[in-house]
């Protein structure tokens, strides 16, 4: 297991209060917790750039030329 590191992270009294009851009743540390959180966050945002970067390529269209086809079309 690689090393961990240490980081001081401010919760607003509420919130820290809550992962506190969460952790208990989950017998999981905080630190587990907003571990799996933010990894999970991460994951998304790869999700996210692997999707822009799947449509780099594609055509740009501003919202005004997609309404006015609509329009054109008789969608609106």
């Amino acid at each position: 297991m690689e090393t961990q590191k240490r980081a001081t992270i401010y919760f607003h009294p509420d919130i820290h209060r809550a992962l506190r009851l969460r952790a208990a009743a989950t017998d999981r540390s905080i630190s587990d917790m907003v571990n799996e959180v933010v990894k999970a966050a991460l994951a998304e945002d790869a999700e996210d750039l692997a999707a822009f970067d799947e449509r780099k390529n594609e055509k740009n269209l501003s919202f005004e030329t997609f309404v006015k086809g609509l329009k054109r079309r008789g969608r609106l």
